[in-house]
C-alpha cells in the first residue's frame, strides 16, 4: 500500500492529467451506455409512436438553448486555458444561466406533458424517465459549473491549471450530445 501511495504522490503532472482524462472518458462512456439503454427501451416499448401533444416548438427552443450553452462552455474553457479570468467568469456564468433556462423549459415541458401523457402511461413513463434522467445530468453540470465559478473567482485557473474547467466542460458537452440523441427520439421520430 505504501508503494502505491508513494507512486501517486510522485506522479508527474502530465501522468496525472492523462489519468484524469482517461477516468473522465471512462465515466462518460459508462453514462453513454445508460442513455443508450433508455433510448433503446423507448424504441422497444413504443416503436416510432410519438404523442401528438408534444410541444415541438418548446422542445426545439430548449434544444437551441442547450446547444448555445455548449459554445459558452467552450469559451470558458478556452479563457481558462489562456488565463483570461474575466472571460472565464463571464462565459461560465452565461453557461450556467443557459443551463438553468433549459431546466425551466423542462419544467414547462413536464407541466404540459402531465396533462396529456401521465407517467402512468407507457409513453409518459418513457418520456419522463428519459427527460428526467437528462435533466438530472444538466442539473449536475450546472452545480459543477457553479463550483468552478466559485473556486475560480480568485484567478485559480490558468495555463498551468485548467484541468478542472476542461473536465467539467467535457462533461457539459457530453450532456449536450446526449440531448442531440434524445430530442429526435422524443420529438421528431414518428
Amino acid at each position: 500500500m505504501a508503494a502505491v501511495t508513494e507512486h501517486l504522490t510522485h506522479e508527474h503532472p502530465a501522468e496525472r492529467l492523462r489519468t484524469n482524462r482517461l477516468g473522465l472518458w471512462l465515466f462518460i462512456a459508462s453514462e453513454s451506455f445508460l442513455f443508450a439503454a433508455l433510448i433503446s427501451a423507448r424504441y422497444y416499448l413504443l416503436g416510432t409512436e410519438r404523442s401528438e401533444h408534444l410541444n415541438q416548438a418548446l422542445g426545439f427552443a430548449i434544444s437551441l438553448v442547450l446547444l448555445t450553452s455548449s459554445l459558452f462552455a467552450y469559451r470558458a474553457e478556452t479563457a481558462a486555458r489562456f488565463g483570461d479570468q474575466r472571460g472565464f467568469r463571464r462565459a461560465t456564468a452565461t453557461t450556467i444561466a443557459l443551463g438553468l433556462l433549459f431546466m425551466v423549459g423542462v419544467v414547462l415541458e413536464w407541466r404540459e406533458g402531465l396533462a396529456f401523457f401521465p407517467p402512468s402511461t407507457l409513453y409518459g413513463s418513457a418520456f419522463f424517465t428519459l427527460v428526467g434522467f437528462h435533466a438530472f445530468h444538466v442539473f449536475t453540470g450546472v452545480v459543477a459549473l457553479a463550483l468552478l465559478l466559485f473556486v475560480g473567482r480568485d484567478g485559480r485557473f490558468g495555463p498551468e491549471n485548467h484541468w478542472p474547467v476542461e473536465g467539467v466542460v467535457k462533461y457539459w458537452h457530453f450532456v449536450d450530445v446526449a440531448w442531440v440523441f434524445i430530442f429526435p427520439t422524443l420529438y421528431l421520430v414518428k
